[in-house]
């Protein structure tokens, strides 16, 4: 048997001799047809189809098993009513008025086309048209004499009228319709969830799912989920599009006093104050650049925990921003933790500069316990907080010096928001009350054992 050869390198793809072939010689996979594509495209589609054929099975398969079941007992009802028949025409046999007048009344009664004929075949009465193909016939007996036989039509007059079949039609179009719209209903919650995926995906942020009383308790929760999906995407967006507005305007700032300051030594006015000021200049660069890059790793969910000792973590902040080391106060026996050493000593110098810019300077660093887990707390001699500001200040680009989201003097804003998300990428949270003799205690519990490499932290 010869098999047909593939097409030849220049022959477009499917259309070699015998069947289709790819591209590498080789047969082409089963192409769907027109109609495969259709059903397919749509779910409502093949669940109207299913729910169809469903019902056309289940037709089938009732009067299937209605017919199994009920057959013997349908023939022992026909039996019945042969012998019933047969009985009340051999009484009035003999008598033709008697016989006459029970034709007409079993048709009328029954609506039904009835012949009496002889046993040679004569006919002897007839109640409506001829009946050609009898639905049911009796033979007519006495005593085992056969008299004659009687012939029934009882479709001989309908299947000549087209109407007979509409209530089969009607009932057939109503159940058809009937799962069309229930298909609808099931997969419209689904359509405008794809509607909405692809607005998302398009860039509209904005976009949200409104299912309605469509929504069914799984279809609900999933359209929830993708609403608050959309909203985080919408909030990370917004926050990332203000952090570079503000990152591009502080760190212009700066770097416009180090081009003047850059001049100046150039034109050799070099002083101490110059050099100080060029090295406050680059500390500013320095601390907008870190913040920047613990909120990038934050992000991106890059935590790298390890045994850590709290008491270093403390007295290495201190020293980063200049305090002196009496301010350190540990309370607590233990502060060992896991955690990330990068992250940590952000949190505590972004403590440590709240403290000094907006609140009057540190009064103390203080390690304790609370909670069940270590604290890292800053205590300032400030004002204290304005009602709400507990939480408010933890807000990123919130100023707590002015209460509005001002960015003048050279700050992000970013500071406390920073600790609040590295608290809890560490499994802890951030916190901010008054002291009673005046002043803010500012700081953030950790859990010792350190966050999980595989839990990213949550979004601001």
């Amino acid at each position: 048997m010869r098999l047909p050869s593939p097409p030849g390198p220049g022959a477009p793809r499917g259309l070699g001799r015998g069947g289709p072939w790819d591209r590498h010689g080789r047969r082409a996979p089963w192409r769907m047809t027109r109609l495969g594509h259709y059903i397919r495209a749509r779910l409502h589609r093949r669940i109207f189809i299913w729910f169809g054929l469903s019902i056309l099975i289940t037709g089938v398969m009732v009067a299937t098993v209605m017919n199994l079941m009920g057959g013997s007992h349908w023939n022992q009802e026909m039996d019945r009513a042969r012998r019933f028949v047969s009985n009340r025409f051999a009484e009035v046999w003999d008598v033709p008025a008697r016989r006459e007048a029970l034709v007409q009344g079993i048709s009328q009664d029954l609506d039904v086309d009835l012949e009496l004929r002889s046993p040679a075949g004569e006919l002897l009465s007839r109640a409506g048209p001829p009946c050609d193909t009898p639905d049911f016939s009796v033979d007519v007996v006495r005593e085992g004499t056969p008299l004659g036989s009687m012939r029934a039509c009882y479709w001989n007059s309908r299947r000549k009228s087209p109407w007979r079949v509409l209530p089969f039609v009607l009932s057939g179009a109503m159940l058809w319709l009937l799962s069309g719209a229930i298909a609808r209903r099931l997969t419209r919650p689904m359509d405008e969830l794809v509607r909405t995926a692809r607005a998302l995906g398009a860039g509209r942020l904005e976009t949200r799912a409104q299912l309605g009383r469509d929504a069914t308790s799984e279809v609900g929760v999933l359209a929830d989920a993708f609403n608050d999906m959309a909203a985080r995407i919408e909030r990370q967006m917004a926050d990332q599009r203000e952090l570079l507005a503000t990152v591009s305007h502080e760190l212009r700032t700066p770097l416009a006093h180090l081009r003047v300051l850059t001049e100046l030594l150039r034109e050799g006015g070099s002083t101490p104050a110059t050099l100080d000021q060029v090295d406050r200049e680059v500390v500013e660069l320095d601390v907008l650049v870190g913040e920047l890059l613990a909120s990038s790793r934050l992000d991106f969910g890059q935590v790298t925990s390890r045994p850590l000792e709290g008491l270093e973590l403390a007295a290495r902040a201190l020293e980063r921003t200049g305090m002196p080391p009496e301010l350190l106060s540990v309370e607590t026996p233990d502060t060992a933790l896991s955690g990330d050493a990068t992250l940590l000593g952000r949190a505590l110098a972004n403590l440590l500069d709240n403290a000094r810019k907006h609140a009057g300077g540190a009064v103390a660093l203080r390690l304790l316990e609370r909670d069940g887990a270590l604290a890292f707390c800053v205590e300032d001699r400030g004002p204290g907080l304005l009602p709400g500001e507990e939480t408010r200040i933890f807000a990123p680009f919130y100023r707590q010096d002015r209460g509005t989201e001002a960015r003048e003097g050279g700050s992000l804003g970013l500071g406390l928001a920073l600790v609040q998300r590295i608290a809890q990428a560490h499994g802890g949270e951030a916190f901010a009350e008054n002291l009673p003799a005046g002043g803010a205690r500012v700081g953030f519990i950790v859990l010792r054992t350190g966050p999980s490499p595989a839990r990213p932290p949550p979004p601001a």
